[in-house]
């Protein structure tokens, strides 16, 4: 762990030994990654269950930094059904994009590696481990298999280039065997398919002339061109007004059902989240905190961060002078503590959350949590939940009350 000075500084012989440090994991991780001609057989796997089309176990993904090792994703294990939705939930910086971007190979080097874990990728007769798979061979995976809508599409689009000829790119990549002709007739059909009237016309013009909501159905089109087995969306209403949103979310559940594709949705909004979502994933700096149903989440959260976030959202026809929020703020990414990361913001904290993290308790075959208080049978108490939604919650020691 980096050493600083008491004004939060480092020192240049501690920031030399970090910099030397981070060099060694890096060179050894890149050499690894970068090998030609990879044997098969080192990146096959099996999955655990074959109705999974893709499974992440004990995944970690770390970013070296010149001011430490940040633990993006720190042991996160969850799993995305064939044909269903999984909604992952939770606040800025807790490792939601950076698990998708995990399972894209798309992690910005060589700064960001993934030290350890699984993904296993379902591919019908055969599975791979992502995390252990060469990048020429990562190549012919995206977009086939699986495949994403970024989360802003006026920086994932080019500005220099024509809608259709981003499109047509795609398509071409990997499905050499098509002519132009067949290629641009192809990206036509897309952009009908997600909802663009004039498509032609579309095709012919820039980024900068469309709007938000068109931006965005041109970056669905990219991503379903090829009929991915795994749709990830990374935040794919965020910029967008309420009736656009509302179509866009209706369109990808209507191109999930007519390709018969998995999608793992990222957001933090939880409307979406019980909208689309069939099970939810709800992480907390770096870890899954609480997972199950999305009736199991939204009827009976067990987390005490799950319950702050469902006290935090507004409710049609409940009048409130003001919104609950969590107090405190997420622990520092580089030096994170030794017990429960939710623990200095959790209001029904107990004696036992002094200890190390807690493990996973099943509640039901779905439903899982990570949290002291359902250890040996115990469980949160539904008044408890009420203060929290009503906002007067009494502390665990009686020393304070209100927040």
């Amino acid at each position: 762990m980096a050493k600083k000075h008491a004004e939060g500084y480092l020192s240049a012989k501690e920031s030399r030994r970090i910099s030397k440090e981070n060099r060694r994991i890096t060179s050894k991780l890149e050499k690894q990654r970068k090998r030609k001609n990879v044997p098969e057989s080192e990146y096959l796997t099996t999955m655990k269950n074959p109705e999974n089309a893709v499974e992440f176990d004990n995944l970690h993904t770390y970013f070296f930094t010149d001011a430490g090792t940040v633990k993006s994703v720190d042991g996160v294990s969850f799993e995305v059904p064939i044909g269903k939705t999984v909604g992952v939930v939770g606040e800025s910086g807790c490792g939601k994009s950076v698990t998708s971007l995990s399972l894209m190979q798309l992690i910005q080097r060589p700064q960001g590696q993934i030290v350890e874990g699984e993904i296993r990728l379902n591919l019908g007769d055969k599975a791979y481990d992502i995390a252990k798979i060469p990048m020429e061979k990562m190549q012919s995976l995206r977009g086939n298999y699986v495949s994403m809508i970024f989360q802003e599409p006026m920086t994932s689009l080019n500005p220099v280039f024509r809608i259709g000829d981003q499109v047509d790119e795609v398509i071409e990549l990997h499905n050499s065997s098509m002519s132009k002709e067949e290629v641009r007739q192809r990206t036509i059909e897309m952009l009908e398919v997600v909802g663009i009237a004039n498509s032609k016309g579309v095709s012919e013009m820039y980024p900068h002339e469309l709007s938000g909501g068109m931006r965005q159905r041109v970056m669905i089109a990219m991503a379903l061109a090829c009929s991915p087995k795994i749709i990830i969306a990374d935040e794919p209403t965020t910029a967008l007004d309420v009736t656009i949103q509302a179509q866009i979310l209706d369109l990808l559940r209507q191109l999930k059902d007519k390709i018969n594709s998995s999608i793992m949705l990222i957001t933090h909004d939880l409307g979406v989240i019980a909208e689309m979502a069939d099970y939810v994933v709800v992480m907390y700096a770096g870890r899954v905190v609480e997972k199950g149903t999305v009736q199991e989440i939204f009827e009976n959260p067990a987390h005490p961060y799950t319950i702050g976030l469902m006290a935090s959202k507004p409710v049609v026809g409940k009048q409130v002078d003001k919104l609950y929020s969590i107090p405190g703020k997420v622990p520092n990414p580089i030096n994170m503590p030794n017990y429960c990361y939710f623990k200095d913001r959790c209001e029904m904290n107990c004696a036992q959350c002094d200890g190390a993290y807690p493990q996973e308790i099943s509640l039901s075959d779905t439903h899982k949590v990570s949290c002291y208080r359902y250890y040996d049978g115990g469980k949160i108490s539904d008044e408890e939940k009420k203060n929290i939604l009503e906002g007067h919650v009494k502390a665990p020691t009686g020393e304070k009350e209100g927040k």
